[in-house]
């Protein structure tokens, strides 16, 4: 094929483009078309042959090139002549028939219009112009079809659904009637038991508040009875510790030759003795140089007013009133051991609270010289306590059964009338049992502030 001089094709095109020219842009179908030709026939050319703008897509595939080289083909293909008589040679080698048909101005009737305007537009036969307009045309034709047709199978489908919708509706609906009533119908049973469950949940409660009512009746009256059994069991277990006392005092008592009453007389008879020594120191009476007229009642020089007698009562707390009763003739000091240790140092261990009131007690003893009695509760024990007493102090554990109140009291009861008995403790039921028994019963705080001035 002998080529025309470059500046004469391009001057023969650009005079035919200027008599036949698109007013509109090309349909997009027949554009696709377009690319698809402009896309087949570029593997023919060589690398020369193409434009500068798509010589890098000339390795590429056609359905790659139509992908990303697509609009550069088209505006090679609208502004280059010689580029598009250079696919137009390609295209009449591969559709000659086509080609030829368009070219004696008679297209074939059956052929594909997008195809012949796609042809056409690449060749530029006479009227190609109007051959895209009609190809265009009949696309919009064929798609209003299309459109059509395709409207109305949605139409027919959208009917179909309404009507399968209408009568799923309906069905549904008569099924959740259906439900409706039988739910009305559960709905009234329920209503019917629960009322028949708050009867009862009614009835249950007040048998529950009656029950409740005769059980902290009964409960009263129990804890009555053996609140009062115990009092019973602790009068009886006094009297029996007393009995085994009385029992074991006589014959301790036995054994040595001698009565507890011929012991408890002698010792009253010592406290009356030192008493009457002691009253004699303290009125400082003369013994022999006493005279009728010394009874006359009168005020001596140097004698203490009663003003000065009233200045030397002391109070319960002071811990003189305890140096005062521990002077008294042949005192006895009973101590309440865990009741004075547990109002002073209670966080201490036991073993420790009786070391350390023991030695108090051993310091007073040594600078008082009165008798001095440390009782401890020893019924809870569960082996015998390893304890050494302290010189000059007695230590006593009440036994199994017997509490140390019950002991203290049985001591303070053993001791003879008339003897000054003092006996430590906050117990108010041992301060009371002691001062019927003829005893000064003192707080523990006493004799806790005594001790503190060893």
């Amino acid at each position: 094929m002998v080529e025309q001089p470059a500046g004469g094709a391009a001057s023969a095109d650009a005079a035919d483009d200027a008599v036949e020219a698109l007013d509109r842009p090309l349909p997009e179908g027949v554009r696709r078309k377009v690319v698809a030709l402009v896309s087949d026939a570029f593997g023919g050319l060589t690398v020369t042959e193409l434009p500068a703008q798509l010589r890098q897509y000339a390795r590429f595939t056609p359905s790659r090139r139509a992908k990303f080289a697509g609009n550069a083909m088209a505006a090679a293909l609208e502004g280059d002549a010689l580029f598009r008589r250079r696919i137009g040679e390609r295209l009449k080698e591969t559709q000659p028939e086509l080609s030829a048909a368009l070219e004696s101005g008679a297209p074939p009737a059956a052929a594909d219009p997008v195809d012949v305007a796609a042809a056409a537009y690449v060749l530029r036969p006479a009227g190609w112009v109007k051959l895209l307009a009609a190809a265009g045309e009949e696309a919009q034709r064929v798609d209003a079809e299309r459109a059509d047709e395709e409207t109305r199978r949605e139409l027919e489908r959208l009917r179909e659904e309404l009507t399968e919708a209408r009568a799923q509706t309906k069905s549904e609906t008569e099924r959740l009637r259906g439900d409706l009533d039988a739910a009305r119908k559960e709905a009234e049973s329920l209503q019917r038991k629960l009322r028949s469950a708050a009867n009862e949940v009614k009835r249950g409660e007040a048998a529950l508040r009656r029950g409740r009512a005769e059980s902290d009746a009964v409960r009263a009256e129990a804890a009555a009875q053996v609140s009062a059994a115990e009092s019973e069991t602790r009068r009886l277990r006094a009297r029996l510790g007393e009995a085994e006392a009385s029992v074991e005092a006589g014959r301790r008592a036995a054994r040595e030759g001698r009565s507890v009453e011929d012991m408890r007389l002698r010792l009253l008879l010592d406290t009356v003795l030192e008493a009457a020594g002691g009253l004699r120191r303290e009125l400082a009476l003369p013994p022999s140089s006493m005279r009728p007229a010394d009874s006359v009642d009168a005020v001596e020089p140097g004698r203490m007013s009663p003003k000065d007698i009233a200045a030397r009562a002391l109070s319960e707390t002071d811990p003189a009133l305890l140096d005062q009763l521990l002077a008294l003739p042949q005192a006895h000091l009973i101590v309440d051991g865990y009741n004075v240790t547990k109002t002073g140092y209670p966080q201490m261990p036991l073993e420790k609270q009786r070391l350390r009131l023991l030695g108090g007690l051993a310091m007073l003893a040594a600078q008082t010289g009165a008798e001095m009695t440390c009782v401890f509760d020893g019924a809870e024990l569960a082996a015998p306590v390893l304890l050494a007493p302290p010189r000059g102090v007695r230590v006593l554990f009440s036994k199994a059964g017997v509490t140390a109140d019950e002991l203290i009291r049985q001591l303070a009861r053993a001791e003879p009338s008339g003897r000054p008995v003092v006996v430590v403790s906050t117990d108010r039921e041992v301060a009371d049992g002691v001062a019927k028994a003829g005893a000064r019963p003192v707080a523990s705080l006493l004799l806790l502030k005594r001790l503190s001035r060893v």
